[in-house]
């Protein structure tokens, strides 16, 4: 089991279009509606290979309703819990060659009452479970500790702990000492405070983070690949042609697939110094899973006709000096 929290679900548009012209009226040639949020993303995703998982997250209001109904047709399993606020909605506009346009709005704060429920919740749940996954942004009002405190309250779970998050709440977690993180390269430029330009960069920032004592690192690197920096040294790989349709949640298909094979639970605690040894195939499979991804409309997450793990290239000797392309 893997379970994953959502403090700030969505309800995510995605509206395809020819091109973006800003004031101008335009007509949409398609419209999607999915459940949204990274946590959310990335039960969707495991839930579409088979992977059993089980999704903690805040739901209220009529959006949150229409959530749990959009959750309950791909047969997710929920452990969701009730607060006043409505559940936010996002919006998302995609032009032809991938370009990707989103709007993003805050969520509304839960109470000092409804946060302690949903920890609560986050520890129940993880009862037995091989991992858990704290993703995405934090709603108004919670702590940036929150995650890093989480992090503490799972401990004697027997679940190992990843953590997807960005800004003041990633680097307050860092300290925690999270089994794993998934940055993408802004967010872990921000983390150690140094550029981030190359895949050597990566590497060395991915390095930085460990010494604050995190477990594992998985660096998502865009159209160039992802790089996991843990105590078995750097890997590298990349998909080298990749139709791209819509780049959301092909982060959070990264680490679900990643996820899907890596070891966790008491297993990953006792070996925590060591090098995982199937480090190579859950980075294959967290490629392959996001490559899948971005060749799906809106943040639709692939099943097992999707992904194609003949066309992931695994590198141990970085080519450091490659530069990045441009998010």
């Amino acid at each position: 089991m893997i379970v994953t929290l959502t403090p700030n679900p969505s309800l995510d548009r995605t509206i395809e279009i020819a091109s973006l012209r800003r004031g101008e009226v335009q007509r949409a040639t398609a419209v999607h509606v999915d459940p949204g949020g990274k946590g959310v993303n990335l039960s969707r995703a495991l839930a579409a290979n088979d992977q059993p998982t089980r999704a903690v997250l805040p739901c209220g209001g009529a959006e949150g309703d229409q959530l749990r109904a959009l959750l309950a047709e791909q047969g997710l399993e929920l452990a969701a819990v009730d607060v006043d606020a409505a559940v936010r909605t996002n919006v998302t506009v995609v032009e032809p060659d991938g370009t990707t346009t989103k709007l993003n709005a805050p969520g509304a704060p839960l109470t000092p009452a409804e946060a302690e429920a949903l920890v609560a919740r986050t520890v129940d749940t993880a009862a037995g479970a091989r991992w858990v996954a704290c993703s995405g942004s934090l709603p108004p009002g919670l702590s940036d500790a929150f995650y890093a405190d989480l992090v503490t309250r799972l401990d004697g779970t027997g679940a190992a702990v990843a953590v997807d998050g960005s800004g003041a709440p990633l680097r307050a977690t860092l300290d925690a000492r999270p089994d794993l993180v998934k940055p993408n390269v802004e967010e872990l430029a921000e983390a150690c405070g140094q550029a981030v330009e190359t895949i050597g960069d990566a590497v060395d920032a991915g390095a930085d983070l460990r010494t604050r004592g995190v477990g594992a690192v998985l660096v998502s690197l865009g159209a160039d690949g992802a790089v996991l920096v843990d105590a078995g040294g750097a890997l590298y790989g990349w998909i080298p042609s990749t139709r791209v349709r819509s780049t959301v949640g092909a982060g959070d298909a990264l680490l679900a697939g990643f996820l899907s094979v890596a070891e966790g639970g008491r297993e990953q605690e006792r070996d925590r110094e060591g090098a995982w040894a199937g480090r190579r195939r859950a980075l294959a499979e967290g490629l392959a899973w996001a490559a899948a991804a971005v060749a799906l409309p809106g943040t639709r997450m692939p099943g097992p006709d999707d992904i194609d793990r003949t066309a992931v290239r695994l590198l141990d000797d970085l080519p450091a000096e490659r530069h990045l392309a441009p998010s």
